[in-house]
Formats: C-alpha cells, sequence, structure tokens
C-alpha cells in the first residue's frame, strides 16, 4: 500500500478509467505523485487554490514499469514521450533520430498497470526535444531532468489499477503559497538549464548522432 497524491483544482474521489489527455507523458491514465508538496504545486500551477487530492493505492498483483530502476535507461523514458508527446522534430537528421530511438530503445509500456518516470512538464519536455534535433548531449540531458526536482510521476494505465486506489481525503493548496513555489521551481529549472545548453559542444560527449553512428542498442551501458 502506497500514498499518493493527484494536484487539481478540483476534488476527484473517483478518478475515471479512459479519461484526461491523450498526449500525457505516458499517454492517457491518472498522474500522481508520492509527494504531498509538489501536489499543492502542480494544483496551483494555473494560478488558482487547487487540491492535493490523497489517495491509497494497493499493490498488490499490480504490474509496475519503473522507468528510473536499474534496467532502463533515459533513452528508454524517451522512447514513451516520443509515442506520446507531439515533439517538434525537424526535417532530416532528427527524424533519423527518432526512428532509430522508436527502433532500438522502445519500451512496451502499455501492457503495465502502473509507470513510475521522470515528470516532463513543458520546459522539461523541450529539453528532450533538443536532445533528439542533435543540440544537447545524453550527459546534458541526463543532468537536465534532475534540475528542477520534480520527483517521479507514478501513472495509474489500468481498470486493475483504478479499481486498487481508494480516496482518502483533499488537502487543500492556497495559490498565494504554492504557485510562487511552482514557478520559482520551473524559473530555477529553466535557468539551469540555459546554463547548460550554453556550453560548446565537447568532443567527448555523446549525442544522439553518434548513438546512430556507433549502432547503440538497447542494453548498453548509456
Amino acid at each position: 500500500m502506497i500514498d499518493i497524491y493527484h494536484g487539481s483544482v478540483d476534488v476527484i474521489e473517483h478518478p475515471v478509467f479512459g479519461a484526461g489527455k491523450l498526449y500525457n507523458d505516458y499517454g492517457r491514465g491518472f498522474y500522481c505523485t508520492e509527494h504531498v508538496e509538489l501536489a499543492k504545486e502542480w494544483a496551483c500551477s494555473t494560478g488558482r487554490d487547487g487540491y492535493a487530492n490523497h489517495y491509497q493505492l494497493d499493490m498488490t498483483g499490480l504490474s509496475v514499469l519503473n522507468l528510473n530502476g536499474p534496467e532502463y535507461n533515459i533513452l528508454n523514458w524517451l522512447t514513451v514521450l516520443l509515442e506520446n508527446r507531439k515533439f517538434n522534430v525537424a526535417d532530416g537528421m532528427p527524424q533519423r533520430a527518432k526512428t532509430y530511438l522508436l527502433e532500438h530503445f522502445k519500451v512496451d509500456y502499455k501492457k503495465y498497470d502502473i509507470i513510475v518516470g521522470y515528470r516532463a512538464n513543458d520546459s522539461y519536455f523541450s529539453y528532450a526535444g533538443d536532445f533528439v534535433n542533435g543540440t544537447l548531449s545524453l550527459s546534458d540531458l541526463s543532468e537536465a531532468m534532475r534540475l528542477g526536482k520534480l520527483g517521479e510521476q507514478v501513472v495509474l494505465k489500468s481498470k486493475k489499477a483504478f479499481e486498487a486506489l481508494r480516496f482518502v481525503d483533499a488537502i487543500q493548496a492556497s495559490c498565494e503559497e504554492y504557485f510562487a513555489k511552482y514557478k520559482l521551481r520551473d524559473e530555477e529549472a529553466r535557468g539551469k538549464y540555459r546554463q547548460i545548453a550554453s556550453k560548446p559542444m565537447v568532443e567527448n560527449e555523446v549525442y544522439v548522432i553518434d548513438i546512430i553512428r556507433n549502432n547503440w542498442k538497447n542494453g548498453q551501458s548509456v
């Protein structure tokens, strides 16, 4: 049994399986966090008061894909984004890179009840796009994903997972307090990322074109 939280402007006692946006990080699902303070920030991200909806999830019998586990790497996570989010990928080499990553690092994520992995808000999503477009190195992508300390998402994907969820309560989140925290976290991450992105290219860094040239496959050290 784990405690998870979903930030929203509404109290959601009964999340609906099959609802939600199709183009979220991991597709349609119910997106939560194990950190109540983060949920409060997400609840107030539009500048309104909200709630950290608190649930208990019975993990018994649920299959879990942990994209931050040792058996996966950041390229596995990236391919899930490539399948679900709308990427602005330039023609030519970036399109070839997208195809290569999907062919060689794709994860069969749809068979799982729960997905655990990075949360890619709009700024973090752009970092992934920069990597695919060839302007960001692999190590810098890994560093960038840690910048805002957004933590892991716990995403309910299956009807079985929804049935294992029990609403506990809704904890109020004040926009006056938590919108400022949300903005500060995002601004700090963007500022640090600009420092990373402005660094000159280094010969021994790995870029997506190097992954293609060296015919990297899933399971290699990344």
